[in-house]
């Protein structure tokens, strides 16, 4: 069998991940559903809204209601506005407690604030260097849950190095004076072993948990050889980590005190994850994880789980193959509550708790980038029971998603040069 060489690797996920955004690409959709009469009914649940034909057609869901669910037509009539325009390629952003925002970008290596008023400042200085080609850059921020009286603040970044890259976590200080920001105090606390050489899957996204401990989200870094340590412990490719705010690992961590096991990591077999939260009327993680040709999972993380990849997927390869074995089911492994084929491309995600939209309560919302909509989950428990896509018209990638203290969501897009910052409230009337 032949083995394809690294850089034919990285020319097929760069192909792949150009076909994810080529307009259009998933915005496919079924009737909406009707009354007896055959007048279209709001809300209601349909046909799935996913029409097109599987990648992986040979695989099928290992429950009912794994992937497909019925379809939401127009549960609430949206109010979108624009908070800004102009930004360039960001990846990630923060709502600061005076209600302006704190955004990442991801080439440019810059982090902004953006006005009440809609305008941008000038870039940050004191953020560290960045990695920006390819997927590499400035990545997420978040703020440090005392952020109102210690002005703490976190980036994820792809972090140069010598002999190539890695996924990097710095914790900082932000200082403002006469109408210009910095960065202090700046210290790396966790770095993501061993350095390899890729402009792919960096993963990145952080998330809090509510005892004050931080969860980071590492990709696996796309190459065959890197790819399957994914299910290497002594490896940080393709997991979930938690660690404390100076970057210590917590005594409790699933495999603390193994030899063949990094103590950081709380989860593996992942594969890319750009989405990641932790709700916060339940204290649970989720997260949404790019998979290849299909196969983005929804997964509920536990402590020292596996989740599977490369071993099972329910995507195809790039080049077309199936990977591996090409099995979706293997003892031991945690299958995902929910997967999409074709895919979304999931980055952002949020558990919705606001009062501005009281049916969505506990739903969960996605960014998608390949799909250039809003995934809107409607859950019971932990199952998913209906999609809706919301933004279609937008006709952009969704890079990031989160939601305000009053309940509204906001959502940032990726439109190059002119990329911006929406509000999404409910229509009036």
């Amino acid at each position: 069998m032949m083995i394809p060489t690294a850089a034919a690797v990285v020319l097929a996920g760069l192909a792949g991940l150009s076909a994810c955004s080529s307009n259009g690409s998933e915005d496919a959709s079924a009737a909406a559903a009707t009354d007896p009469a055959g007048t279209p009914v709001a809300n209601a649940l349909g046909a799935p809204l996913e029409t097109r034909d599987r990648n992986g057609v040979d695989y099928e869901p290992a429950f009912s209601g794994q992937t497909r669910a019925p379809g939401i037509r127009d549960s609430v009539k949206l109010d979108v506005q624009e908070v800004a325009t102009g930004l360039n390629l960001p990846w990630a952003f923060e709502l600061l407690p005076d209600g302006r925002f704190l955004v990442t970008e991801r080439t440019a290596g810059a982090l902004r604030i953006v006005g009440t008023d809609g305008k941008l400042s000038g870039p940050i200085s004191g953020v560290p260097a960045v990695f920006s080609q390819g997927q590499g850059g400035l990545l997420d921020v978040a703020l440090d849950p005392a952020f109102a009286t210690n002005r703490t603040i976190y980036l994820s970044y792809a972090e140069p190095r010598e002999g190539g890259n890695g996924t990097a976590l710095a914790k900082a200080v932000l200082n403002e004076s006469g109408g210009s920001a910095s960065l202090s105090n700046v210290s790396v606390i966790f770095r993501q072993m061993p350095t390899f050489n890729s402009p792919l899957h960096f993963g990145s996204r952080i998330a809090f948990a509510a005892d004050g401990k931080l969860f980071l989200a590492l990709g696996e870094r796309s190459m065959p050889e890197s790819r399957v340590q994914s299910q290497d412990l002594n490896s940080h490719f393709g997991k979930i980590v938690r660690i404390n705010t100076d970057g210590s690992v917590p005594q409790d961590n699933p495999f603390v005190g193994r030899a063949d096991a990094k103590p950081e990591i709380w989860s593996y077999g992942h594969r890319n994850i750009q989405a990641a939260t932790v709700d916060s009327s339940t204290g649970t993680l989720w997260e949404v994880e790019h998979g290849p040709r299909g196969g983005d999972e929804l997964n509920r993380p536990e402590p020292g789980k596996n989740y599977g990849w490369p071993v099972i997927t329910y995507g195809m390869d790039y080049p077309g193959p199936p990977i591996g074995e090409g099995i979706t089911q293997r003892e031991g492994m945690e299958q995902p509550l929910y997967y999409w084929d074709p895919v979304i491309a999931p980055s952002g995600m949020i558990v919705y708790r606001g009062t501005l939209f009281p049916d969505w309560q506990g739903n969960i919302f996605v960014g998608g980038l390949g799909g250039m909509k809003l995934v809107r989950l409607q859950m019971d428990g932990d199952k998913v029971v209906g999609e809706e896509w919301l933004l279609t018209d937008r006709n952009a990638r969704i890079r990031d998603v989160q939601q305000a203290p009053d309940g509204a969501i906001y959502v940032i897009t990726e439109e190059g040069a002119n990329s911006k910052l929406l509000r999404l409230r409910p229509a009036a009337g």
